[in-house]
């Protein structure tokens, strides 16, 4: 598992320290600031690969440094390694890598990579281990070099009946929207007299079984994360039997904008049920499972409150700050909101209203400006009042806290002269 990145000289910032949690690690920040940066990253010092192009430090005399922690097999091990622009990569230290064990990357576009301790290796001397599996989101779907693809390979495990399918079963029902309309597998069947491949199909809520190739791109996502757990674990446990090794006792998922395409029913539940998803497949306590997610969704962050535990999970907000205009990853307290709309305005979201317009967001803006006048002059400027209530009017609801309040005030004034 990750322990920590230290990160000097490359990234948005001049300097990171990130120490994750053992469980479950939420990103939150406005775009760009580099929550999918860390991502890559922590994929690198978990595989050293990149999933992607590899980061490099800026022009400059400052080569860049990227350091991190992670469990070895009886003690954490520390790494270290300096940008060479020379080579134009990351070296480290020869020697076996630190175990580990299993880990996935589920990128935003629906790209996915996967690093697995007894098919991969970062050593010279492998020729029969790729470095990594990476696969386009186009390569999800059809046969690779690697795998035979979501299609071929959920056609197969269904016929069969096995394990597999029982696991992708389980899998696509804990990350289904609701358990009233869970995510099933249908029949197995053409689509085209054209085309001699037969295609799995999900069930639908109003009876009919669509192709999963036509489904959603919501449901597209589930069903490619649920693949990509399913497929990685089982290929893992051949390969351990094939080389007389035991299965991997870590997995670790990293997951970028995990409500991507997903309906707002879908968004409150996907991190709970990637949870436990990762538990079920690598049979829990027996594989010590970690995750990295990166959210915009306030309904994300509303969603894991009753599962976050300070003692192995953590939350990390990356912000702009004001004044110097420098990125800053803060590791947050991670406080009970009871709602998604407050967490709009924690430090996850630092909006200044609960989800309005942002006409609605200036208007309030401009009346509390005026009350705060008010306290101070003790004065109420009543052309200003009557603009003010135009511009609230126009923007914010009748059942609005803000203007009920807004309407009792501008009335007590009235009622005062």
């Amino acid at each position: 598992m990750l322990q920590s990145v230290h990160l000097r000289d490359v990234g948005p910032a001049a300097e990171m320290a990130w120490e994750l949690g053992s469980r479950l690690n939420l990103i939150t920040g406005d775009n760009g600031l580099g929550k999918s940066f860390l991502l890559d990253v922590a994929w690198w010092a978990l595989t050293r690969t990149w999933a992607r192009e590899p980061v490099v430090p800026a022009p400059g005399p400052a080569g860049g440094s990227i350091s991190y922690r992670c469990d070895g097999q009886t003690t954490a091990v520390t790494v270290e390694s300096y940008f060479d622009r020379n080579a134009w990569q990351w070296p480290v230290k020869q020697g076996k890598p630190p175990k580990t064990g299993l880990v996935l990357y589920a990128q935003v576009d629906g790209g996915l990579s996967v690093w697995d301790e007894a098919r991969n290796s970062s050593r010279k001397g492998a020729p029969d281990r790729p470095a990594a599996f990476l696969f386009s989101a186009a390569d999800v779907w059809s046969v690779s070099a690697h795998c035979e693809g979501l299609i071929r390979d959920w056609a197969s495990w269904q016929r069969e009946e096995g394990e597999a399918f029982n696991v992708l079963r389980a899998a696509l029902a804990a990350l289904s929207p609701s358990p009233v309309d869970p995510v099933r597998p249908g029949d197995i069947r053409r689509v085209s007299p054209n085309d001699k491949l037969s295609y799995p199909t999900l069930r639908m809520p109003y009876g009919q079984d669509v192709p999963v190739h036509h489904a959603s791109a919501g449901m597209r996502r589930i069903i490619g994360l649920a693949y990509l757990l399913v497929w990685a674990w089982q290929e893992h446990i051949a390969a351990c039997a094939l080389r007389g090794a035991a299965p991997a006792r870590k997995m670790t998922l990293l997951v970028d904008e995990a409500e991507a395409h997903l309906h707002p029913q879908w968004q409150r539940r996907i991190v709970p049920a990637l949870l436990h998803v990762m538990d079920a497949v690598a049979g829990a306590g027996a594989c010590a499972t970690q995750a990295v997610v990166v959210t915009h969704s306030p309904l994300v962050t509303a969603s894991v409150e009753p599962h976050f535990d300070p003692a192995t999970d953590a939350w990390f907000d990356l912000d702009l700050e004001p004044a110097t205009r420098a990125v800053q990853l803060t590791k947050r307290p991670f406080v009970r909101r009871g709602t998604a709309d407050r967490w709009l305005t924690s430090e996850a979201f630092d909006l200044r209203s609960e989800g309005s317009s942002v006409e609605a967001e200036a208007a309030i803006a401009a009346a509390e400006a005026l009350l705060d006048r008010e306290r101070e002059t003790g004065a109420w400027p009543e052309e200003d009042a009557e603009r003010t209530t135009e511009a609230l009017g126009a923007v914010l609801p009748e059942q609005d806290p803000f203007w009920v309040r807004w309407l009792y005030r501008v009335q007590h004034r009235s009622g005062l002269r």
